[in-house]
């Protein structure tokens, strides 16, 4: 049946690839481009491959009315316009004999074979560049790609890691992770429940639907501080098209829907240790350790420069505490400013970090467009949330090296105070910032001027 699904499945995706190139549904730069740092000659050898195979089979002849009967058999409809459409697959929406309406993650023909000849071009123009401008230190591009797109290519594995991150993060109740089908999936065909909903940088969709913009951006936080700081398996492309929102009709609760498998980063306990303290350090500005911690990290002396591309912060909002203010329009230009400026050490510190650390650059930024796109950037919730992580992260590992009852309730207590010091202080902030809180505040007020 799998088999079948995947025959199938492949050839209407080359049937419906028409629509494809009808420059509707992918942005013409984009297709080609196997995440990135892809060669843009490659674009034309992608194109050309993927055109040929399309005149096997012409939109309305006799073989592809011949395919639409025996798609029939396995589904009830089969929508030849995809949903969306990437560099490796496209999606179509289909409703199963059983009445059940899923999506059919297709991957384009080709893209296997394809794919090491990318590898091997990319690398021949990073060689040549580097020849040409000997601080160019791209080549871990090229390592990264030969190690995580054979992985993004199985979609078997992409399917157990939907299933891992739903049993994981369980005790989210607002987070839904699409069911797999596996007895209709291969290697190159997904089929997974169906889920729709607006993206998750789309603040007027929320606005229409009466999504509270703050409890998803806090929400979205939570979920990637527990990814990356407690278990240490982070979905590593959360960008808008991955990441929908939608209200619930019956609870009227809005869900955050994870989409987009592929790609995740496992992390070693003590890089993950590591980087948990460094970034408590951070929101306690504690330079000491934040300098340790960076060097421990790979960062050497560049770990003020670290520290700002960790946070998107300057260095002197690191110093005085990443918490204490928003980003202004002025310190957003700075950065942006002196990004040009440092990129020879920009790509040094870049070569010397973990190769962990790559992916977590890249989703932090990923995050942090979502947070712009939503005016939440900064929030002091989302600190509080990842502060809540470190702590339980931290005492966690303690706890499972130490051998003494009395040392373990020690951390417990430890943890349990630290913990309680975070919420009193989230209390602190919401009475503040909520009419509640400014009436306690006028009448404690009142109350002591009513003393004297």
């Amino acid at each position: 049946m799998a088999r079948r699904a995947l025959k199938l499945a492949s050839l209407a995706a080359a049937a419906s690839g028409i629509y494809l190139y009808g420059n509707k549904f992918v942005d013409p730069n984009d297709f080609g481009v196997v995440r990135v740092g892809r060669a843009i000659a490659t674009t034309a050898v992608i194109s050309y491959d993927y055109l040929t195979s399309l005149r096997s089979v012409p939109y309305g002849s006799e073989e592809y009315d011949f395919l639409k009967s025996q798609i029939k058999e396995l589904f009830v409809s089969f929508e030849d316009t995809p949903l969306g459409a990437a560099s490796l697959a496209q999606v179509h929406k289909a409703v199963l004999q059983d009445g059940r309406t899923v999506a059919v993650k297709i991957q384009h023909p080709k893209v296997q074979a394809q794919s090491s000849k990318d590898i091997f071009l990319m690398e021949v123009l990073i060689l040549i560049v580097k020849q040409i401008f000997p601080d160019f230190e791209f080549m871990w591009l090229v390592e990264e790609i030969k190690k995580n797109l054979p992985l993004e290519l199985d979609f078997l594995n992409e399917g157990r890691n939907a299933e891992k991150v739903a049993h994981m993060l369980k005790n989210f109740d607002f987070l839904k992770v699409p069911r797999i089908y596996w007895e209709l999936s291969t290697r190159r065909v997904l089929l997974m429940e169906f889920m729709e909903g607006g993206q998750v940088n789309d603040r007027a969709y929320m606005e229409r639907n009466g999504i509270n913009v703050n409890e998803i951006s806090r929400n979205l936080g939570k979920l990637y501080s527990e990814m990356i700081f407690v278990n240490g398996f982070v979905h590593c492309d959360p960008h808008p098209g991955n990441v929908l929102v939608k209200k619930c009709p019956a609870s009227g609760k809005a869900h955050i829907i994870l989409l987009d498998h592929g790609l995740y980063q496992v992390l070693s306990e003590s890089f993950r240790l590591d980087y948990c303290r460094l970034w408590q350090a951070l929101i306690k500005a504690d330079m000491k350790r934040v300098q340790k911690y960076s060097r421990r990290l790979g960062a050497g002396d560049l770990y003020p420069l670290f520290a700002c591309m960790l946070t998107a912060r300057s260095w002197e909002s690191v110093n005085r505490g990443i918490d204490r203010s928003p980003v202004s329009a002025s310190e957003d230009m700075e950065i942006r400013s002196n990004a040009a400026a440092y990129l020879p050490q920009i790509t040094q510190l870049l070569n010397n970090v973990p190769r962990q650390m790559l992916l977590l650059l890249k989703t932090n930024d990923l995050l942090r467009g979502i947070e712009s796109a939503l005016h939440t950037r900064a929030s002091a919730s989302s600190f509080l949330n990842m502060s809540r992580c470190c702590i339980r992260a931290v005492s966690t590992y303690q706890r499972s090296k130490s051998h003494s009852l009395c040392r373990r309730a020690q951390i417990s207590l430890t943890e349990a105070l630290s913990l309680w010091q975070i919420n009193l202080y989230e209390l602190f902030l919401w009475l503040k910032g909520s009419q509640l809180g400014n009436w306690v505040i006028a009448l404690l007020s009142r109350m002591h001027h009513s003393t004297y």
